[in-house]
């Protein structure tokens, strides 16, 4: 190539050449002219060059955005519902074109996905329904122009809901309604339209017509005064569509009919009082009053006098000598009935007279079932109106009791009479020249009313005392006595107590101890007995009362496998001891509470692990003594079956300064079964605050700067955890009381009363000490045991965190004992406390060396001293053993040795023997002393023989022998001589005494030191 202006031309593709037919130029000035030329190569050479025929412009080809729609895009798309719409638009434009779809009067669907490329566009909706239909929008932008084109979408189904449903007319036995079509009809014309209803109390519609072609309907049949709903579905070759249904229940009713007979009933000089009958049908609605009208004699108009919800009416404020014509409506929430007219006009003047009523006794009495009729004769213009009242109260007519007015005299007829007809009747007749009453008193023979109130006053082991109120009536005369019976609960036999009790009390005796009772009683006249009132049973016992309720009431304890559950006492005993508890736990969504044990709980708590994870429970205790079930305790609160996480643990102040506090704590023991995922800090300013929070952002980490305090306020810090399955911990402990200032605090612990005093355990327990500390800044700990640095190793474990320590050592044994020192440094100063420790065990090996003295060829001495280490307890005795060294097994001395020194007897001579000796304590034998081996010899050996033997004189009867002492004594002096004989021919040297010697026998002498 080479720009238009320029005779050298210039190689613009690699020296090695394309393969390809075509090549894109590129890093050309904008705007140049160039001129191209083209030529091929093989393995020969190059070939000769084409040029260009004209030069080329280096500047941007602007082409105006073009859309090309296939004929099937130029028509109706149809698609059936649920399908995938696939809209493919080829696309052109230079630069490329920017690419919109939009949907015409919406938005498009957020199912709908859009592909754009350089060359075409795609638009994919899947699983399409009704709502997709409509006329689809593509635009093309870019600098040249833009570009639109429509793509009409019509999606196959069932229409959508008609529009405007409307309640035209109500009557009291139908509804029209009518309708408008659907905005959409589903791509094809609706067919017909299904009407349905449903009345308010029921909650499925029922079919009206399943045909309508029109957009009214006429609903018939409807039940009176009932409440209904209506809905209308389009159908089309697709199916039923949406529903549209009526907003508001609509009541079957319309206007009443007009009110029946019109009667004048009284005319005064300025005043008239009519009455009338209801209508015969009150539309379907409650008639809500009457509206009477009236119109003077000459007059064209109708003005309303009078609005009532009664019967009658009295008209006042007329002008005497004029004449009224009148007439009244009935009226409904539907409103007004057509009126009813009194037929001829009202002439208005005065004609009255004061009423009067003329008895012959106002007392009547009559037996029970019998009728009674009372007639009470009048008088009295104008009419009188009677009315009755019976104690005080409007007497009400009932199938038995009836009133009959006439003219001239008003009767009650009472049919069957009973109790309840006794009383005082007042008739009263008033008409508007005055008004008159007399009182009748009518009373009733029969049996007497049932006795009240019937109460145990006293309880015991054999008898009960009742008391009870005598009847309200005694049926019209005096009560002769009482019937009292009694029966075994476990019995319907009911035995009589006593048939003559005048009093309205008595004392049951003879009762067997423990036996529930029943108690019953009538009262008796001249008539007969009144019904048994029953009493409640009776435990025949002794005077105690079923115990209060159980008091504090929580869960102690819940996860998702159990819950402890933990009660205090009653306040009340009920005069015996308490012997158990029952308890009963349900669903918060149930209404049934289910007994949990099945025999009384002795102890204030319960572990309860029937229940199911997730579901929140609540529960509710009652307790029992010797006279029964007490009632339940109130029920908990709510807890739900689930693990919470425990509280973080050692919140500590690490650091204060006039503006910020520093905190740190450990994690939860337990993380409810799910990953602790943060914390939350919590500050309350004292003294009156609320606790705010103190991280608005999620914090990991078990430590956390407070800043943005107030400098000498005082506040009070606590953290709660959340673990990941949403659920928060209770609070943990508060730090307490923080000042916020610079401070240096010297090093403080706190250690139980019990470590103040000497620590003992038993061997093989945990030997713990615990300490809390502090001290700013954190205090360094070091602990000591007599007077050596302790460390984590083996059996000991030492744990320092910044408000607490520990010495742990598992497995104790008696050399833990001692003294252990616990030291606190920082720089506000240092603090050391003592803890002493004794480890019950068995005691240590005597102290030795275990020493044999008087050592001879049968017997030995041994010797030693107590143990160094007593293991915590007095020493009983000792066991002293002995074993030859050529055997193995030892042999018992002595088993119960008071004394630390013995005498060990009966040793064979030669043998060499080991001896040891072991402590006993209460908590068993100790470990063993054992001697260096001995041999069981005397410390000295036989003497030498006696020397220059010789008999110095012989006789018939005696001789005489003599020697020289022997030349060694074996270590012990000469104690004496042996002298034995034998004759010269014998064998056995037998112990001879001097004084035996025979004289007619040779002897050879010997002599053996003794």
């Amino acid at each position: 190539m080479k720009e238009a202006a320029e005779d050298e031309w210039a190689t613009c593709t690699p020296s090695t050449g394309i393969e390809d037919t075509n090549y894109t130029v590129k890093r050309l000035r904008e705007n140049a002219e160039y001129n191209f030329r083209i030529r091929a190569m093989n393995i020969a050479g190059h070939g000769e060059h084409v040029e260009l025929p004209m030069s080329v412009k280096a500047a941007e080809i602007l082409e105006a955005p073009e859309i090309e729609l296939d004929n099937a895009l130029r028509k109706i798309v149809n698609i059936r519902s649920c399908s995938t719409l696939r809209l493919f638009v080829t696309i052109k434009g230079r630069p490329e074109p920017e690419v919109k779809w939009s949907k015409e009067g919406g938005t498009l669907n957020e199912r709908a996905q859009v592909e754009v490329s350089s060359a075409y566009t795609v638009l994919l909706i899947e699983n399409v329904n009704r709502n997709d239909t409509g006329k689809y929008v593509l635009t093309a932008e870019n600098y040249s122009g833009s570009k639109s084109a429509f793509i009409n979408v019509r999606v196959l189904d069932s229409p959508t809901a008609p529009t405007n449903l409307e309640v035209k007319d109500v009557k009291r036995d139908s509804v029209l309604i009518t309708w408008e079509a659907p905005l959409i009809d589903g791509g094809a014309k609706i067919s017909n339209y299904i009407v349905e209803k449903r009345e308010e109390a029921r909650q499925t519609f029922t079919n009206v017509c399943s045909s309508c072609v029109r957009n009214s309907y006429k609903i018939e049949n409807l039940q009176e005064g009932c409440f209904y709903h209506f809905r209308v579905l389009a159908e089309n070759e697709f199916g039923v569509g949406l529903p549209v249904e009526t907003t508001e229940a609509v009541k079957a009713s319309e206007t009443p009919l007009t009110p029946g007979k019109m009667t004048l009933v009284e005319v005064t000089c300025n005043s008239v009082r009519l009455s009338w009958e209801k209508p015969k049908n009150d539309g379907g609605s409650k008639i809500t009053g009457y509206i009477v009208e009236m119109q003077a004699m000459g007059d064209d108009t109708w003005t309303v006098c009078s609005e009532i919800k009664a019967l009658e009416a009295t008209i006042n404020g007329l002008t005497k000598g004029k004449e009224y014509y009148f007439r009244v409506s009935a009226v409904n929430e539907k409103g007004r009935s057509e009126p009813k007219s009194l037929l001829v006009p009202v002439n208005i003047q005065d004609n009255t007279a004061e009423p009067t009523i003329n008895l012959m006794s106002n007392t009547f009495s009559v037996k029970t079932g019998n009728d009674l009729k009372i007639d009470v004769p009048f008088k009295g213009m104008p009419l009188p109106i009677v009315a009755w009242i019976k104690d005080g109260n409007v007497l009400k007519e009932t199938s038995r009791v009836n009133v009959q007015t006439s003219d001239t005299s008003s009767q009650i007829v009472i049919k069957d009479a009973t109790r309840t007809d006794v009383g005082v009747y007042k008739v009263t007749v008033t008409n508007s020249a005055g008004t008159k009453s007399e009182e009748i008193f009518v009373n009733v023979f029969e049996r007497p009313g049932p006795p009240s109130d019937i109460s145990v006053d006293e309880v015991s082991a054999d008898f009960v005392s009742l008391s009870w109120q005598p009847p309200i009536y005694t049926g019209g005369c005096q009560l002769n006595n009482y019937v009292v019976e009694k029966r075994d609960a476990s019995s319907t036999i009911w035995q009589t107590v006593s048939a003559t009790v005048a009093r309205t009390s008595i004392k049951i005796a003879r009762l067997t101890q423990g036996t529930e009772y029943q108690f019953r009683i009538a009262a008796e006249n001249r008539y007969g007995k009144s019904q048994f009132v029953d009493s409640d049973p009776v435990v025949a016992q002794y005077p105690f009362k079923p115990p209060g309720p159980p008091t504090n009431l929580y869960v102690a304890h819940a996860s998702k496998s159990a819950m402890v559950v933990a009660w205090s006492k009653p306040d009340l005993d009920g005069g015996s001891p308490i012997i158990g508890y029952h308890i009963e736990c349900k669903d918060q969504s149930s209404i049934l509470w289910t007994q949990l044990n099945r025999s009384p709980l002795t102890e204030n708590q319960f572990k309860v692990t029937s229940i199911e994870e997730g579901l929140i429970y609540e529960f509710r205790v009652s307790a029992e003594n010797m006279a029964g079930v007490g009632p339940c305790s109130k029920s908990s609160e709510a807890v739900a079956a689930r693990d919470q996480c425990d509280p973080p643990r050692n919140l500590t102040v690490t650091n204060i300064t006039n503006a910020s506090v520093s905190l740190s704590w450990d994690k939860p023991e337990y993380d409810g079964g799910a990953k602790i995922i943060g914390y939350i800090v919590e500050r309350k300013e004292l003294p009156d605050s609320c606790w705010l929070k103190c991280n608005f952002t999620n914090l990991l980490e078990t430590f956390l700067e407070v800043t943005g305090l107030t400098e000498d306020a005082e506040y009070d810090f606590r953290v709660v955890a959340k673990n990941s399955a949403e659920l928060f911990s209770a609070p943990s402990d508060t730090t307490g009381a923080v000042t916020v200032k610079h401070d240096v605090d010297p090093p403080k612990m706190v250690l139980e009363d019990r470590f103040k005093q000497l620590v003992v355990v038993k061997a093989g327990d945990l030997l713990r000490i615990d300490a809390d500390i502090s001290g700013r800044p954190n205090p360094t700990v070091s602990w000591l045991k007599n007077g050596r640095l302790i460390g984590t190793k083996g059996r000991v474990e030492v744990s320092i965190t910044n408000t607490h320590t520990s010495l742990l050592i598992r497995e104790s044994v008696r050399k833990d004992s001692g003294q252990y020192i616990l030291t606190l440094q920082n720089t506000g100063g240092s603090l050391s406390k003592v803890v002493n420790c004794k480890v019950l065990d068995r005691p240590g090996p005597p102290a030795g060396p275990l020493e044999v003295s008087g050592l001879t060829a049968e017997k030995c001495t041994l010797a030693w001293a107590p143990p160094q280490e007593s293991g915590g307890a007095e020493i009983m005795y000792y066991i002293v053993e002995k074993c030859e060294t050529s055997r193995v097994a030892w042999t018992l001395v002595y088993g119960d040795m008071m004394a630390t020194t013995c005498k060990i007897a009966k040793l064979l001579k030669g043998n060499e023997y080991l001896f040891r000796v072991k402590a006993v304590n209460k908590y068993g034998d100790g470990e063993v002393l054992e001697s260096e081996p001995v041999k069981a010899l005397d410390p000295f050996t036989i003497p030498s023989a006696p020397t220059d033997v010789e008999v110095t004189s012989a006789t018939n009867e005696a001789m005489t022998i003599s020697w020289k002492r022997p030349a060694s004594d074996g270590g012990s002096s000469i104690s004496g001589y042996i002298v034995e004989k034998r004759e010269k021919q014998g064998l056995r040297w037998p112990l001879l005494y001097v004084k035996d010697v025979s004289m007619n026998l040779e002897f050879l002498l010997r002599m053996r030191l003794e």
